[in-house]
């Protein structure tokens, strides 16, 4: 009997080292994984947009309305599409209006709002604002493409910044 012929113990597998026949399975299985169940386009991409060190200590919040996404990507701009965000500590409202075939301006409001540090997270980079006495807050000319909000309170450290969920303008 060879050493490959006898049936090893679950002790003696899990003790043992990878070889080359176990790395030519993984190989087929990893195959077999990318050809029934390829991972879709642009998903680590947008893991790793999502995925910061201020999420760690973060409030999430919830994505709760989505007004009509019909007219986001027309030419007409007068058309435009209302995002509801909330959380335990804010509500955050956008609308999001073409201004060119590729930008938008976004406009924003917070409850409750005034002075919070609004960044916008694009594949671009940040961009930085603060919300005025009302909560309104504003960012013209933003390219199409992945978007998240990150709300900061007025004072550093009275509270944790609360995060939106990624979405496509």
């Amino acid at each position: 009997m060879t050493p490959r012929s006898r049936r090893l113990s679950r002790a003696e597998l899990t003790a043992g080292q990878i070889d080359a026949d176990d790395m030519g399975i993984l190989a087929a299985v990893a195959e077999l994984y990318e050809m029934l169940d390829p991972v879709p386009a642009g998903l680590v991409e947008r893991i790793q947009f999502g995925v910061t060190l201020d999420a760690l200590n973060a409030e999430i919040a919830e994505l709760q309305r989505r007004g009509d996404l019909a007219g986001i990507r027309s030419t007409d701009p007068s058309e435009g599409q209302t995002i509801t965000f909330t959380s335990a500590s804010l509500t955050t409202m956008v609308t999001i209006a073409d201004i060119a075939t590729d930008r938008v301006r976004i406009d924003g409001w917070i409850a409750p709002g005034g002075g919070v540090s609004v960044e916008l997270r694009t594949g671009g980079g940040s961009r930085h604002t603060i919300a005025d006495a009302n909560g309104r807050f504003v960012f013209d000319d933003v390219a199409h493409g992945l978007a998240q909000f990150i709300l900061r309170a007025p004072e550093p450290g009275t509270s944790a910044p609360v995060i939106t969920p990624s979405i496509e303008i």
